[in-house]
């Protein structure tokens, strides 16, 4: 049954996002692409165990995803240059995974540069990269500045007044970066990241106050589109339906 349980949640992912992605076909208005990075960074230790379906170092799992968008398109929607992100805090003793749908809170951040026709595009695609409305009943959206600032090895990011993190990459024993490549939990945004730690992170929202550092921090280069999103929808449900009958003969 455990192993059903922990794909419950992607299963839960994989129809928002069919769903969403079906709706937008109709109308060609939801064919998306977006290039970019991925700033990551989160309360445990490095590296989240939360990727690796264990539970987290700290009673919960509080962090963020950060998608700065190099070149994008929503259907003839241009979003160069501009950002998304979520912030999202498992319940104590239990992984993000598991724990989808029940979050104690999650909120998405929406670059307050890009105009209102950029801000849907965003949202759009923020509800089916980051999921995040459906990861908790506690959901909100919010238009704030969304910056980083590279200084030497060390990335900053910065959301509004509310939140900031350092990060810095760690080296590997051999040499160059520290990589993981498709962990348990990867999706197409997290198919392989580089490995890091946080210098500082901070976030005074959502009735949070955290001040944290030494904690996981992770990079990752990305390029994603809905017809990744389908595929990756896809192959959930062929998962869930290979458990089923297993499950089934376990009773």
């Amino acid at each position: 049954m455990k192993t059903l349980s922990r794909l419950l949640p992607l299963i839960v992912i994989a129809f928002i996002a069919t769903f969403t992605l079906g709706a937008g076909n109709e109308t060609k208005k939801g064919s998306w692409k977006i290039t970019g990075q991925l700033e990551e960074a989160c309360s445990c230790a490095a590296a989240c165990p939360c990727w690796f379906d264990s539970k987290p170092t700290r009673p919960t799992c509080g962090g963020n995803q950060v998608l700065f968008i190099q070149k994008g398109n929503y259907g003839n929607v241009k979003l160069d240059g501009l950002a998304i992100a979520n912030y999202a805090q498992s319940p104590e003793n239990q992984t993000m995974m598991d724990s989808f749908g029940k979050w104690n809170f999650s909120t998405n951040y929406i670059d307050e540069k890009a105009n209102p026709e950029q801000r849907k595009a965003l949202e759009a695609i923020a509800l089916t990269v980051l999921p995040s409305k459906n990861g908790s009943p506690n959901f909100e959206t919010k238009y704030v500045p969304i910056t980083r600032k590279i200084e030497g090895k060390d990335h900053i990011i910065t959301i509004g007044n509310v939140a900031t993190f350092t990060g810095r990459l760690v080296e590997g024993g051999l040499g160059g970066n520290s990589k993981i490549t498709n962990p348990p939990g990867a999706d197409p945004l997290h198919h392989e990241y580089a490995q890091g730690k946080t210098s500082k992170m901070t976030y005074s929202d959502s009735g949070q106050n955290w001040d944290w550092q030494d904690s996981n921090y992770m990079l990752g280069t990305f390029t994603i589109d809905n017809a990744q999103y389908e595929k990756y929808a896809a192959g959930l449900a062929q998962k869930m339906a290979k458990e089923k009958p297993a499950e089934t003969e376990k009773k």
